[in-house]
């Protein structure tokens, strides 16, 4: 995977400059464009930024060095899949969802994940169900909250294995993209409250449920743990506003 360091210092044109590598294979431009410009955006942070960011088309085909077709084409499709949106003669933006739609995004998630925390207590090993405990070995005994970046990435980790792991391809696909979205407002919000405390022990509680195959006690807890992000949301999340 292409390694990215974003930024959204200002240019000349009130664009936002990100910082990305110049693609090698030039097989597949479309595809690797796409693919480059997602995961910068993911990386943005963008509920942390003061301002909207909007792209720079010329300036992302000079960093990627392509031309500016296959730049316009991943644009397109990432318009369609709701990470920019483009506004006629001031160009293209990264979008920042509402407080509504973060909350229905959630409410969503919440159904999908529960379904398959359902589906690993009646189809997973024991040996991937383990995989889930190791993954917070590291902060069992100390707060979270202590290595909170490192936190963040293990709690996004654990979601997706989660969805993974109920071996379901049609709800694979289905959440792939509602998470790609969840991903950024999860970063943005694991720091806040004293999320990252109660985090860890809803994911423990989590696995304890999956390790004992209690089927109705793992979706529960699957889907309140979600559902407990939404009411967070709702009564925190000022700056969606």
């Amino acid at each position: 995977m292409m390694s990215f360091e974003p930024t959204t210092r200002r240019i000349g044109s009130g664009a936002a400059k990100l910082s990305v590598a110049p693609l090698e294979d030039t097989s597949t431009f479309k595809n690797r464009a796409y693919s480059a410009l997602k995961e910068v955006i993911v990386s943005l942070n963008i509920y942390d930024q003061p301002h909207e960011v909007r792209l720079d088309e010329r300036q992302l085909a000079q960093s990627l060095g392509v031309s500016r077709t296959p730049v316009r084409e991943a644009m397109a499709q990432l318009e369609r899949e709701g990470f920019v949106h483009s506004v006629p003669r001031r160009g293209i933006y990264v979008v920042r969802k509402t407080k509504r739609e973060v909350i229905e995004m959630i409410q969503v998630w919440a159904a999908l994940e529960s379904l398959a925390a359902r589906l690993i207590t009646l189809h997973a090993s024991n040996e991937e169900i383990a995989m889930l405990r190791q993954m917070f070995a590291t902060f069992e005994d100390g707060a979270p909250h202590a290595k909170l970046d490192e936190y963040s990435e293990v709690n996004i980790q654990f979601h997706q294995a989660i969805i993974a792991m109920g071996g379901n391809g049609i709800l694979e696909n289905l959440a792939e993209n509602l998470f790609t979205h969840m991903r950024m407002i999860r970063r943005k919000t694991i720091g806040e409250e004293n999320r990252a405390d109660r985090s860890i022990q809803d994911h423990l509680a989590i696995i304890q449920a999956l390790e004992a195959r209690q089927t109705d006690a793992a979706e529960v807890l699957v889907r309140n743990h979600a559902l407990g992000l939404a009411e967070h949301v709702s009564r925190y999340a000022d700056y969606l506003e």
